[in-house]
């Protein structure tokens, strides 16, 4: 996957810095998966937002204007190359919807009707599941149901 200038530049001074992006969403009052999405470049901060992240950062005073810039930016969401991706982690989830995407379409449209959940009004959150057979990913995508509307 090809990073923008900016997400390398954050992702690697967040690297150097040994802060988490749980530590990171907690200085800017967000989420880590939102916090994570934003260095990538897939979310927008406020102004203090970003002051808060480059200060944490220690981005150098010369830089900050720039990536305050583009952190502020209304970014294009879902920008991915490859469109399959090819990271194992990545891959995972593509084919978890291959396998389980139109099941999971049914289920929905049969508890709700015929919609779609937000990506809009959305969260999703990532914790770990301590088992003696291998820890567990759970992975909580809580979007707000959208029905399609007849005209």
């Amino acid at each position: 996957m090809a990073l923008s200038p900016h997400s390398a530049t954050l992702l690697d001074a967040k690297r150097r810095s040994d802060l988490s992006f749980a530590d990171l969403g907690a200085r800017l009052g967000q989420d880590e998966v939102w916090t994570a999405s934003l260095l990538y470049g897939q979310a927008t901060a406020s102004a203090d937002q970003a002051q808060a992240l480059l200060e944490a950062l220690q981005i150098p005073e010369q830089d900050r204007a720039a990536l305050a810039a583009a952190l502020t930016t209304y970014p294009v969401k879902g920008a991915l190359d490859p469109v399959i991706p090819t990271d194992p982690l990545l891959y995972r989830f593509y084919e978890i919807l291959q396998v389980y995407g139109l099941p999971l379409k049914d289920v929905i449209q049969e508890q709700f009707g015929d919609g779609i959940m937000s990506a809009i009004d959305f969260s999703l959150t990532v914790a770990k599941q301590e088992d003696p057979k291998g820890d567990r990913v759970v992975v909580t995508m809580n979007g707000k149901f959208l029905p399609y509307r007849k005209w």
